[in-house]
């Protein structure tokens, strides 16, 4: 038991240190995960999965994905594909047949497979993977449609490439006569109707429970984890693996209903998904055995790899795209972009042993096969996807920027100033004739309430390293900031008009409530505004080799404002100590200043 709970331990030490890693310095949070659990596994015997959890690995890591997959089909939502509709039907549906065709294809006379280990992996590598494209959206900040394009594909392929998988065995089965035709054909339909249907079914009736009221708002996440679990071994006991289609359709008919309550349940479901991801990737990664790691080296497998990235991948992506209305540029990312994860090695795992059992015995080269294509991929593209998608055009920004939720005189000039110098910025408001002024200055404005389930799907976060709740009524600054938080992080939704002198019990309501306080010495907006009237100006002050800060700050007038720093990385920081801050050369810095010294 205690070396159980060692192992547990040591795993999610490992997980959330690479996740912690791979936020700090940007680095891609998969290639991280598999190199931890390379280190705790092959490499030291830390963690040996298959004795510490007995025969528990797989049971484990299917639950997992399926847990996985449902969370990826929650935060699916009708309307973000608004523009890719077609594109997304065609790479599911025309791009995932080509692929298994010419992956087969690539597994069989390149990696040397026999054939019916080679249409299964085939049916396999079809996948790309939530597990790895949604961590690789979160750090890359693509441009809305491709990031829409790749999480749906990733979500809604894992089931398809599964199930290929499956109707390929059981094809198998058939051939070898092991299964009657008419019992496979029977199966097949019964778990379609089970997983499209029964999955859809399942959660249309979660939302008619939850809206009529007859589970009570503590039990709604434990009553969803259980129908997500209940539903996967209910079609799996059908057809192997058709709860993976299942619980994506589950996920679905929940993401798209308007349940007050849905956004709580996206953030447990995020957060479950963020750990699960770590622990499946370290269990895998530590189940391996030192020799499958030399297998990876082989030159067979390393061509079936390569051609799987520059032929396979592109070609199926291109011929699914013809005349979808994507951009030249947008199909080569697209095409590029296809990194695999948990569902093909565990998928792998599942019939590695089938096949084995079977007297197929080059099916125990599906796993070495599996994870050198998921190191390649993970690898190649977590360190592409950013670099590639900026010398394209399809980046959203480096997220060194400021949505501010109130136009008035303030926001407007700090916007137009930011704005200047490069920093994605955008004003909402609920007042159209309140944003005239920002519209006037040629800042980028969004017209309606931010906290709409429209704003939602129509404004992008990834710019916006910050959130500047600035209208003239506090409370409501509040609720947004509040709403935001959990989404931008606490830390980075400011509001305007907070004072952080308030009572001890006032601030501690703040650590939940509302955003940080920002220029909570200034008086408020409306002082603030007054400053604008009076030619208060903001300015904008680059710092030098031969202008640093000693002069700026001896040049400086007593009375301006600090208001924010961009540092020379890129970073923005708000409402600075500049006595305290250690500004160096390339820093800009943002202040409010009397008319005299408008620089």
């Amino acid at each position: 038991m205690s070396n159980v709970v060692t192992a547990v331990a040591m795993i999610a030490a490992a997980g959330v240190a690479a996740q912690w890693v791979a936020w700090r310095f940007q680095l891609p949070a998969i290639v991280l995960l598999l190199a931890a659990g390379a280190l705790a596994g092959p490499v030291t015997g830390l963690v040996q999965p298959d004795v510490q959890f007995a025969g528990l690995v797989q049971p484990l890591v299917a639950v997992a994905v399926a847990i996985i997959l449902f969370e990826g089909g929650l935060t699916l939502n009708f309307h973000e594909i608004a523009g890719t509709t077609k594109a997304v039907r065609r790479i599911v549906f025309i791009g995932a047949p080509v692929a298994f065709v010419l992956g087969s294809a690539n597994a069989f006379y390149v990696a040397e497979l026999s054939l019916w280990p080679a249409l299964i992996f085939g049916g396999i590598l079809v996948v790309t993977g939530p597990t790895v494209i949604i961590p690789l959206l979160r750090q890359a900040k693509l441009a809305k449609r491709p990031a829409a394009l790749l999480r749906w594909e990733a979500i809604l392929a894992d089931p398809l490439g599964a199930l290929i998988a499956v109707f390929v065995f059981e094809a198998f089965l058939v051939v070898s006569g092991q299964h009657h035709a008419d019992t496979l054909l029977m199966r097949v339909a019964l778990a379609l109707v089970l997983g499209l249907a029964g999955g859809w079914f399942a959660g249309r009736a979660l939302v008619w429970a939850f809206v009529n009221g007859h589970v009570p708002e503590y039990l709604k996440i434990p009553v969803i984890l259980t129908t997500v679990i209940g539903t996967y071994a209910i079609s799996n006991a059908v057809l192997e693996e058709s709860g993976l289609l299942t619980v994506t359709m589950l996920g679905l008919a929940l993401g798209n209903s308007r349940i007050a309550s849905l956004g709580e349940v996206k953030r447990f479901k995020e957060i479950m998904t963020i750990l699960l991801v770590s622990g499946v990737f370290i269990i895998l990664t530590a189940s391996l055995e030192p020799a499958a790691l030399v297998s990876a080296f082989e030159p067979r497998t390393v061509a079936f790899v390569v051609l799987l990235l520059v032929v396979v991948r592109p070609v199926s992506v291109w011929l699914a795209t013809i005349g979808t209305g994507l951009s030249l540029k947008e199909r080569f990312l697209v095409g590029w972009i296809a990194p695999r994860g948990v569902v093909a090695v565990a998928v792998s795992g599942l019939f590695a042993g089938l096949l084995v059992a079977r007297g197929v015995e080059d099916g125990a080269r599906l796993v070495p096969l599996a994870f050198s294509v998921v190191v390649v991929t993970v690898i190649a593209h977590g360190f592409s996807i950013a670099p590639l998608a900026r010398a394209l055009g399809l980046s959203s920004g480096n997220g060194a920027g400021l949505l501010i939720v109130g136009a008035n005189r303030f926001t407007v000039a700090l916007a137009e100033k930011l704005g200047q110098k490069d920093i994605p910025v955008l004003i909402s408001d609920r007042n159209w004739r309140r944003l005239s002024r920002a519209r006037n200055a040629g800042v980028p404005t969004h017209f309606g309430e931010i906290l709409s389930e429209v704003a939602e799907h129509t404004i992008s976060l990834a710019p916006y390293s910050h959130l500047l709740a600035a209208s003239d009524n506090d409370d409501y600054n509040a609720l947004i900031c509040t709403n935001f938080g959990p989404e931008i992080g606490r830390a980075e939704v400011l509001q305007i008009g907070r004072d952080d002198t308030e009572s001890a019990q006032h601030r501690q309501l703040m650590v939940t409530l509302g955003g940080r306080p920002y220029l909570a010495a200034c008086g408020g907006i409306e002082a603030l505004d007054a400053r604008l009237a009076q030619g208060w100006k903001v300015s904008a002050t680059a710092l030098s080799e031969t202008y640093g800060k000693d002069r700026f700050l001896e040049e400086r007038a007593q009375e301006a404002i600090s208001l924010f720093i961009l540092s020379a990385g890129g970073k923005l920081r708000p409402e600075p100590d500049l006595s305290q801050d250690t500004l160096k050369a390339g820093d800009t810095v943002f202040s409010l200043v009397p008319p005299e010294n408008d620089a």
